[in-house]
């Protein structure tokens, strides 16, 4: 009895440290974004000098400001086209992709899947210099659609990786049944394939949106125009050569944040199960 006591007291323990050691991380990763907010609501001349979370004025205008100022409204349009456009295509090209390269047996198969997991390892700004060559002589640059498919080719890879390695562990058994109803190929990634990789999906969708919707080097080399440019150009907007109004670009990080964080509350629960399902490959 004593033994039996002795080691649930150990696990206690043990779970009462790593739950302790979780918090502390947790509370490290929120503290920026709590700052972020406690210094849009201050005003210049304090946010330096007001180190507490919690403002002793309030100054919810300079959100206000930082809309109208900022011209936030056309910027914030642009990136929600500019990320639905590229999750819906990502989704499209690399559900089919892998799908195929899963299910299917074709001539220079596994060439193809190593060249797209091979494009992984380059670094984004490692192909900048190809993207703004292909543009000009496509002449898609300083276009929306031009830079949509410069995204879209961004998340692939990744995006293919991780939905292959879910249909590879999809059982066969339920295409078959599809098969004997009459289903098409197209059919089968269509009613079989996608319903199933809810959860890998989410994780395709949030990782691909967070990252076009951050996205701001590649918009300042494709993008000649700036009524094109995505929402976080306009964050520059606050910060001069020798001033930098900080509660108006925390006042504006925080507005660009926010739908992300929408986007994540939203598919956390399909988020969870694309983890623990191996959707994410250490």
């Amino acid at each position: 009895m004593k033994t039996g006591a002795y080691y649930k007291t150990k696990k206690a323990s043990i779970n009462l440290l790593i739950h302790l050691f979780l918090l502390s991380v947790a509370t490290t990763c929120l503290f920026p974004l709590i700052w972020m907010v406690s210094s849009s609501l201050k005003s210049q001349d304090v946010i330096f000098k007001d180190t507490s979370l919690l403002p002793k004025a309030f100054h919810f205008e300079n959100y206000y400001r930082a809309w109208m100022e900022g011209g936030f409204g056309r910027y914030f349009l642009n990136s929600i086209f500019y990320t639905v456009a590229v999750v819906i295509g990502i989704i499209i090209i690399s559900s089919m992709a892998a799908y195929a390269f899963s299910r299917f047996r074709f001539p220079g198969r596994n060439i193809m899947f190593f060249m797209f997991m091979a494009a992984m390892m380059i670094p984004i700004p490692g192909s900048f210099v190809a993207l703004y060559v292909l543009l000009n002589k496509l002449h898609l640059r300083n276009t929306s659609f031009g830079y949509i498919l410069c995204m879209i080719n961004v998340g692939l890879s990744t995006s293919i990786f991780l939905l292959k390695t879910f249909f590879d562990k999809m059982p066969k058994e339920l295409e078959d049944a599809a098969r004997i109803d009459g289903c098409s190929k197209i059919g089968l990634w269509w009613h079989v394939a996608l319903p199933l990789s809810k959860p890998v999906l989410a994780v395709v969708v949030v990782f691909n949106a967070l990252n076009v919707w951050n996205e701001y080097i590649l918009a300042l080399i494709i993008f000649d125009s700036r009524p094109l440019m995505p929402l976080q150009v306009a964050l520059t907007t606050f910060q001069g050569e020798f001033v930098t109004n900080y509660p108006l670009l925390m006042a504006g990080l925080t507005i660009t944040a926010i739908p992300i964080i929408i986007v994540y509350l939203l598919m956390q629960k399909y988020i969870v199960k694309g983890v623990t399902q191996g959707a994410v490959v250490g």
